[in-house]
């Protein structure tokens, strides 16, 4: 890795390249969409959405809700149910029927197709039963208008609010879906959309899609690489983390290979083209990713299956009615039974049950940090069994920081320090900020040095008072000659073994003390760890980083299992492994090697300051760099998912009431539930579905508080 000092280019040992360097990364994500397999799930199991947009939803509400209102208010049902007579005029009787019937086909539509789908694939769910219910009490409600058979079935004001209602929950719970090209987009965008192609005359800038295998390209500071090849010319320091994970930059020279997405930090160099497009190992991320998603459960929401249940429980109360009016009583008894009964056998508060706790409970995580993109993210998080954090960014900082300063005899640790200070005070390496940095922190004023020089791929000097220090690592030692006491050596020998990154100040060949640097352990991740471990929820940690490296940060958390020095195919099945022993797994990362584990995980979990395919591939998103919102999360969705069994038993349960009595279950008593008393019912249903929803923000989800 290089220092980079008033546009000159200084490079530094590797040693100089300390664990858990800060990987880059975007953040500010309005509306992200959510990962493929929820859309996926939308589509088989909600209705068929496929084709279906939160604009669509959005737009057929509002059109929907205006020709409601009229239809409402003309309707002498609704008026007695609140004692008023509707105004009387020439035509007044058809507003209903005629708005009604637009409602019906357009509002509608998606219900009538979605249960269509549902019908034919034997999977019954919430569109067939709206579909059906809006259908009888369409095909009803003419009837009754056209005076037919003598019927007093008047459903047009309970048709177009159902259809009204049930469009709002389906908009409400269509904000969380999205598109499934959105990780893959986000990896996509990682290539440059142009390359540097060099010629006989020089060099042409010409489209990525026309360079071929064979070509040389020039990568400049700071630019990406656009396809995969091989070093021809030049040297430069690559941040290769978010294809590796590995959070040290790599120095790349003539014959090494260099991959598509990775980034050339400091120094421009040669690259001969050998894989371009499909064959890239950027393209094969995307393939892991695309497989991930497209393996992830199918398991029906909550709401669907209760639908499914209420689906058979009013089909087969409808036929019982029917034949039972039949037999004991007339036609026109059975139809009026049996109608009423399908009506309100599709319960509004259902269709709202779910998608009002996923709205409150995204508003009261997004106060908390968590940004939630799908429902099924909020339903899973409740029965995870591990949380498998990615180390870099993650649980530690992301960038270096002095751990510890050893002196040898004659010299003291603080004055270490503000030497080395000094001779790095010029760059501006996240290394030589570490250390300056650290030598403020203890108060030491930092000497001024001069003839500040970089050492190619060993260290950096300068001269501070007519004294010529160096600092640098292993490969500087050497080439000075220099050895370090024996009391300092069995000191760094311990750090190395941590795997932290060991600089030596040195003076001549005389070595006068060590610093060590390591990615900062972030305290609230030992908060984090303690808390979901009392939650009874199991902690790993998942790194591309050296074994030692890991271990040594995972004994400081106390995490449980480490999975160390893997490289992204493999985090993908690590996460694979775990379920392969029946755990459910949250992924929690932040970096494009952690896009195909965050979409296999059952819930996918990402950094907000992390790079854009992670967040493309997550289910979930935090917006700092707070591990302790995890734990928001696991709160949020023990609540929310007991919320939504107190609403669906509600929404459901009147049913088992209302539906018999409808049926006419107490004829005999003198005792029938009237079309316009079950009306009444599901209305007070859906109050106090939403009341109970409310009931949610009250939960506290404040991460500092959460351990």
């Amino acid at each position: 890795m290089e220092h980079q000092h008033n546009g000159q280019t200084e490079q530094l040992p590797a040693s100089h390249r300390p664990a858990g360097q800060g990987r880059s990364g975007h953040a500010g994500h309005d509306g992200p969409p959510q990962s493929a397999r929820d859309d996926d799930h939308a589509v088989h199991s909600h209705g068929q959405h496929a084709g279906h947009s939160v604009a669509m939803f959005k737009n057929r509400f509002w059109l929907t809700l205006a020709l409601a209102v009229p239809v409402v208010f003309f309707s002498p049902m609704f008026g007695q149910l609140l004692g008023y007579q509707p105004p009387d005029f020439p035509g007044a009787a058809w507003i209903p029927p005629v708005l009604g019937t637009v409602v019906f086909f357009y509002g509608g539509q998606p219900f009538l197709k979605g249960g269509l789908s549902e019908l034919t694939s034997r999977r019954p769910g919430m569109m067939l039963l709206i579909g059906m219910a809006i259908t009888v009490a369409f095909v009803a409600s003419w009837a009754t208008s056209l005076g037919l058979g003598g019927f007093d079935l008047d459903f047009w004001w309970e048709l177009a609010l159902l259809v009204a209602i049930m469009l709002l929950g389906h908009w409400i719970e269509m904000r969380a879906l999205g598109s499934a090209q959105g990780a893959l987009d986000a990896l996509a965008a990682l290539l440059p959309d142009e390359a540097e192609r060099i010629t006989g005359a020089g060099t042409e800038t010409v489209s990525v899609s026309d360079l071929a295998p064979g070509n040389v390209i020039l990568v400049r500071p700071g630019g990406r690489m656009p396809a995969d090849g091989a070093v021809t010319e030049g040297q430069a320091e690559f941040d290769e983390s978010m294809i590796t994970g590995e959070s040290k930059t790599v120095l790349r020279s003539p014959g090494d290979a260099v991959v598509a997405g990775t980034i050339a930090t400091d120094n421009s160099v040669r690259v001969r083209v050998s894989a371009i497009g499909e064959d890239t190992a950027l393209a094969g991320i995307q393939r892991l990713v695309a497989e991930a998603q497209a393996s992830s459960s199918r398991a029906q929401a909550l709401a669907d299956r209760a639908a499914a249940f209420l689906f058979y429980f009013a089909a087969g109360a409808g036929i019982i009615t029917f034949i039972a009016w039949t037999l004991l009583g007339s036609v026109a008894d059975a139809v009026e039974r049996t109608v009423t009964v399908l009506v309100i056998a599709c319960p509004h508060a259902l269709g709202l049950a779910i998608p009002l706790v996923i709205a409150i409970s995204t508003e009261r995580a997004a106060r908390a940090g968590v940004l939630i993109k799908n429902r099924m993210a909020l339903e899973r998080m409740r029965t995870v069994d591990v949380v498998l954090f990615d180390k870099t960014g993650t649980l530690t900082k992301g960038a270096p920081e002095v751990r510890a300063v050893a002196a040898a005899q004659g010299t003291d640790r603080d004055q270490v320090l503000a030497l080395a200070a000094a001779v790095e005070a010029d760059s501006e390496h996240p290394v030589a900020r570490a250390i300056v940095n650290a030598a403020r922190d203890i108060g030491r004023e930092i000497p001024t040095a001069t003839s500040f020089t970089s050492l190619t791929g060993r260290g950096v000097r300068a001269s501070i008072d007519g004294r010529e220090l160096y600092v640098g690592g292993p490969a500087l030692l050497r080439e000075l000659d220099a050895a370090e006491p024996a009391e300092l050596a069995a000191t760094t020998s311990v750090w190395v073994e941590r795997g932290a990154a060991v600089l030596h100040l040195i003076e001549g060949n005389r070595v006068l003390g060590a610093v060590s640097l390591e990615d900062a352990v972030r305290p609230e991740s030992r908060q984090a760890v303690a808390a979901l471990q009392h939650r009874g929820i199991k902690v790993a940690m998942i790194t591309g980083d050296a074994r030692q490296v890991a271990l040594a940060v995972a004994a400081e958390l106390n995490i449980d299992e480490v999975f160390a020095e893997v490289l992204p195919a493999d985090k993908d099945k690590k996460v694979a492994e775990l379920q392969g022993r029946g755990l459910k797994v949250a992924m929690v990362g932040d970096g494009v090697n952690d896009s195909p584990a965050l979409a296999r995980a059952e819930v996918g979990i990402a950094i907000g300051g992390g790079t854009d395919v992670a967040v493309e591939s997550a289910g979930v998103v935090l917006a700092g760099n707070d591990p302790r919102a995890v734990l928001s999360m696991v709160d949020l969705s023990r609540a929310s998912y007991r919320k939504m069994w107190q609403n669906l038993i509600w929404a459901t349960g009147y049913n088992i009431i209302a539906v018999p009595l409808a049926a006419g279950a107490l004829a005999f008593a003198g005792i029938v539930l009237s079309p316009a008393a079950g009306a009444v019912l599901m209305s007070a249903s859906t109050v106090v579905v939403a009341m109970n929803a409310q009931l949610l923000r009250r939960l506290k989800l404040n991460p500092a508080q959460a351990s």
